[in-house]
């Protein structure tokens, strides 16, 4: 049998395992060992396992990992997100379509804190959603805003996902995470722009809020911006000693969990059920991904060794003669399609052992590489019929918004997602300068 041939057969077995509902991590590792030990025997096969575990548990940066997952759900479990969206009541409230755009900005601080789109849904659909309805905003409106607000998850850091991708395709977490700044905010603020400009033309969509409302003094409006603006100290303490060179990775996340962990201690929402559950639910997310990194690191090895990457690289520039960038826009095309059915862990670590070394060999940057694979990933997450995201809202949400509802509104924030892709395609300084100007220095 040829090395092609094994090649989709492990990765047809894979996908036929994945669709029979397999836990992810069970159908990779599984196909990736009895690959090897058919491959190789006995000593192969278990040599591989092994090594794949010893890379995995010598990877210093994963240890920033637990680190952030713990300082998101201090701040959410503690509350601190409630403070947050009482200040953009208060201060967008006068706009159109002002808590539309405040729940936007929202989003980008509970990204901030925790790296995970689930997060950020949760405490949108439960804080934010019922008072927009409440105040009469567009449910169409709403819901888009909420699905598109909280895939910024796993693009803003520290970004959770673009840990895995580091690990996977061997590059840098600090870098990725810088490279995943601007972009981030730059899709942010198209979303702002998109309401605005929605809102403008149809007030209906986002009514201005009256003014009892809204208007309180200004000693309890500076109150309210200290206390939201409590997690971008925490994020400016934990960022800044680590974009100036003073402290490591694993050294500011530390700094992270800690801030958080006093900020909920002063304010006096540090209690047992909330250090508990932060607790239970940082051990839980950390293993899951520890072990879909080490399924992944076994199976990069088996295809690896199987050479099936230069054999996709020949069929693609030899065989059917494509260029650089339409093999790179069909790989994005197939994470669209596939992200229609699985989430972006399954995605990155389904594909990854092709991609990834595919992209280096054409040549482009894997950092900046990194970046289009998180926002295709966040395009996936709201793409029909099977969208991460979609299902999360439907669960989520209360049962005058239906699921058709739920597909129509997520369609104009799909397309200015897309134009932010080509954006970042087109002029990849927009991933790469910040992570070149602290690297480079």
């Amino acid at each position: 049998m040829s090395y092609e041939l094994i090649a989709i057969l492990m990765f047809s077995t894979m996908m036929l395992m994945l669709f029979t509902g397999q836990r992810v991590f069970g159908a990779i590792g599984f196909v990736a060992v009895v690959a090897a030990l058919l491959l190789w025997g006995d000593q192969g096969g278990f040599d591989l396992g092994f090594s794949a575990a010893m890379k995995l548990m010598k990877w210093y940066p994963l240890l920033t990992l637990p680190m952030f997952i713990f300082m998101g759900y201090v701040l959410s479990e503690s509350k601190i997100a409630d403070d947050l969206y009482r200040m953009f009541h208060v201060w967008t409230g006068g706009m159109p379509g002002g808590l539309a755009m405040g729940t936007i900005g929202l989003m980008v601080l509970i990204s901030a804190m925790n790296g995970l789109s689930v997060a950020g849904m949760a405490i949108g659909a439960t804080i934010a959603l019922p008072e927009l309805l409440k105040r009469n905003y567009d449910k169409l409106m709403v819901t888009g805003v909420i699905q598109a607000g909280s895939s910024l998850g796993i693009l803003v850091p520290p970004s959770v996902v673009l840990v895995l991708y580091a690990m996977i395709a061997r590059q840098p977490v600090g870098q990725l995470w810088l490279a995943g700044v601007f972009p981030g905010l730059m899709m942010a603020a198209l979303f702002v722009i998109y309401i605005f400009i929605r809102c403008r033309i149809t007030p209906s969509l986002g009514p201005v809020l009256p003014p009892d409302q809204r208007d309180v003094g200004w000693g309890e409006k500076l109150r309210l911006l200290r206390a939201g603006l409590l997690p971008v100290f925490i994020f400016a303490v934990m960022m800044v000693p680590f974009v100036n060179g003073w402290t490591s990775l694993v050294e500011s996340s530390a700094i992270g969990a800690l801030a958080a962990f006093f900020a909920a201690v002063v304010k006096g929402r540090m209690t047992r059920d909330v250090f508990e559950t932060s607790v239970r639910n940082t051990l839980g997310i950390s293993c899951m991904f520890m072990w879909i990194i080490l399924a992944a690191l076994a199976f990069g090895a088996v295809f690896d060794g199987l050479g099936a990457v230069k054999a996709i690289e020949g069929l693609f520039t030899e065989r059917l003669g494509l260029s650089p960038w339409m093999i790179l826009i069909l790989m994005q095309l197939s994470f669209i399609l596939l992200g229609t059915f699985l989430d972006d862990t399954a995605m990155l670590v389904i594909v990854a052992p092709l991609y990834v070394p595919l992209v280096g060999a054409l040549g482009f940057d894997l950092v900046w590489y990194g970046v289009l694979y998180t926002i295709t990933c966040q395009i996936a997450y709201m793409t029909p019929p099977f969208g991460y995201n979609l299902f999360l809202m439907r669960a989520m949400a209360p049962p005058e918004i239906s699921l058709r509802d739920i597909y129509r509104s997520i369609i104009p924030f799909v397309m200015v997602m897309m134009l932010a892709l080509t954006l970042v395609m087109v002029f990849p300084e927009i991933a790469l300068w910040l992570p070149d100007h602290v690297y480079g220095k």
